[in-house]
């Protein structure tokens, strides 16, 4: 079994910060990317950051310069530390992990179960 929980959400005002933790446990054996997504209520879900086993980074034009991906290699998680926050960024906040299982010989992408941020303004 492979689960990732997600914490730190929560209503922060416009222009607030939020940071967002995500973290990988159970039966693995490695990780390759990890990353955050979001869906807004009537929304596709969308990529948010992404950082890769190399420490490659990634994100969605929405939110460079105000978010920043972080991870622990050897703790098996991530972060995401959100500035400036907009009324727009109100949205369920998913993180995710391609990751190989111990045993295993293929990579296969797990999810959290999400949490919510939202922005009043």
């Amino acid at each position: 079994q492979v689960q990732l929980v997600e914490s730190g959400g929560g209503l922060v005002q416009a222009g607030g910060s939020l940071t967002l933790s995500c973290a990988a446990s159970g039966s693995i054996f490695s990780i390759n990317a990890m990353g955050w997504y979001r869906q807004a209520p009537g929304e596709q879900r969308e990529l948010v950051a992404r950082i890769t086993g190399a420490g490659t980074s990634t994100y969605a034009d929405s939110v460079k310069g105000r978010f920043t991906i972080s991870r622990d290699y050897a703790k098996n998680t991530v972060g995401l530390q959100m500035n400036l926050l907009k009324p727009e960024d109100t949205a369920v906040y998913y993180c995710n992990a391609d990751l190989q299982r111990v045993g295993s010989p293929s990579i296969n992408r797990y999810w959290g179960q999400g949490t919510q941020v939202t922005v009043s303004s």
